[in-house]
């Protein structure tokens, strides 16, 4: 091999400070998780091996979720009254749950170690920051950098998502941080904001494998990613703090994101770092994966352990 080439150190990134959240089990193309107070049971494709608790304890859990197909086809079967929506905290984060005909629920709770890594950024920053969060959800990303002290830019194409997210802010006591909504396609949006010459010091982006913009316009990862980080890096400001990535559903290596990353922000320096979020089964120790990630930051000691 080219010793001028160095191979990435890939990762894994997980967080030990839930309280409110515990992935209890897996197995059997299953989950078993405890959110606040209630034990769901949702699809999880990846435990390809044996269950480790007893079926009881499976059986006993408050709400199971039945997969009938596709990314969102299911029903929820409960074995006792949940009051819905209840909420779940982080570190002072909260998020607002809810059940319905997919197995998502409102909050990645993977994602907690990119929580503490954007405030991690944003606090550690010599001026204030501009950030904007890209494919934003529930939100839980953007609390994490208003509550730092960063100016948001919160988008997604979905209306009821940015409804979602909005609320989380209020329910984690940040409804005057200064976040400004948007229910609109991030691709169109960027290339305004480029027109506009407008910057950000920091970009979060949580792309889907597929979707469809408020247009219907179409978004494929594979054929659309590598086309969306050149815009993200056409609104980043002359002095920008960091990126961060995740990349959810797509049969791929960490290596795949990690390159494109890398690509896309060569002419800046930093550093990029990649690999999975994963969470730890509290039965046997077993680790799930969910995502792959990548973060760029121009300060090459940042990582958080």
């Amino acid at each position: 091999m080219n010793d001028q080439f160095k191979l990435p150190q890939l990762s894994l990134q997980t967080s030990t400070e839930w309280q409110d959240y515990e992935l209890l089990d897996t197995g059997d193309g299953m989950a078993l998780e405890r959110l606040g107070p209630y034990n769901l049971s949702r699809p999880e494709p990846q435990a390809i091996w044996r269950r480790a608790l007893p079926e009881k304890t499976w059986q006993s859990a408050d709400a199971s979720m039945v997969h009938t197909g596709g990314e969102h086809g299911g029903y929820w079967e409960f074995n006792r009254q949940i009051k819905q929506p209840w909420v779940i905290d982080y570190k002072g984060l909260k998020s607002e749950i809810r059940l319905s005909k997919s197995r998502h629920i409102g909050v990645f709770p993977e994602q907690a170690s990119h929580w503490d890594w954007i405030e991690d950024q944003v606090r550690s920053a010599d001026h204030k920051l501009k950030v904007i969060n890209l494919f934003g959800y529930t939100g839980m990303a953007t609390a994490a950098a208003a509550r730092a002290g960063a100016q948001v830019t919160h988008v997604d194409a979905s209306k009821h998502a940015v409804a979602w997210a909005s609320h989380n802010l209020d329910l984690s006591g940040l409804a005057n941080a200064p976040v400004r909504w948007l229910v609109e396609d991030a691709r169109k949006y960027l290339k305004r904001e480029a027109k506009r010459k407008s910057y950000y010091d920091g970009i979060i982006l949580d792309p889907p494998k597929f979707g469809r913009g408020p247009s219907g316009k179409v978004w494929d990862y594979f054929s659309d990613i590598a086309g969306l980080l050149e815009l993200c890096q056409r609104v980043l400001s002359p002095n920008p703090c960091f990126i961060c990535l995740t990349s959810y559903a797509i049969q791929a290596s960490a290596l795949l994101p990690h390159q494109a990353l890398q690509e896309s922000i060569k002419s800046l320096g930093g550093s990029v770092t990649s690999g999975e979020l994963v969470t730890i089964e509290k039965s046997q120790g077993r680790i799930l994966s969910h995502s792959l990630y990548s973060r760029w930051t121009v300060n090459k000691n940042s990582e958080l352990s």
